[in-house]
């Protein structure tokens, strides 16, 4: 694959998780004001977060499978929402989790504000997000 390719394939990922980022902080807002707005601090604070991540991920995934790794992923049709995207939620998961690790991490070493701590851990997480999709679930495979 040449650079431009590489180029072209990560700035859509960018986009396609700006695009989640997104729909994630507007399901959230819509959920904590409005969904589960009287459920108290686990309405709000732990199930609007969980279905905004979900809504999230599934915008980065659509985005994922038509956008970005569409050469692969349409030869492999019947795996569309039983592999692939059990796969890229596990990977999405594990990101987010990353992201917080390091999140943590930068707040704990350099004091930083969380935003500025959240924006750095989101580029490694992200590094890493993309290298999963890259090499692991959208894989090229070799016939």
């Amino acid at each position: 694959m040449g650079i431009r390719q590489n180029i072209s394939k990560v700035s859509r990922f960018v986009l396609s998780n700006s695009l989640g980022t997104m729909v994630d902080t507007l399901v959230l807002w819509a959920c904590s004001c409005f969904v589960f707005r009287g459920y108290g601090y686990v309405g709000e604070y732990l199930v609007s977060p969980l279905v905004s991540f979900e809504c999230a991920v599934l915008v980065n995934y659509l985005c994922s499978w038509y956008f970005i790794w569409r050469d692969r992923a349409k030869r492999y049709p019947r795996t569309f929402f039983v592999r692939k995207y059990f796969l890229y939620n596990l990977s999405a998961t594990g990101a987010f989790l990353l992201k917080m690790a390091f999140l943590l991490l930068f707040e704990r070493l350099f004091g930083w504000n969380v935003v500025v701590c959240n924006l750095v851990a989101l580029c490694i997480s992200g590094i890493v997000n993309f290298v999963m999709g890259e090499w692991v679930i959208f894989r090229k495979y070799k016939y």
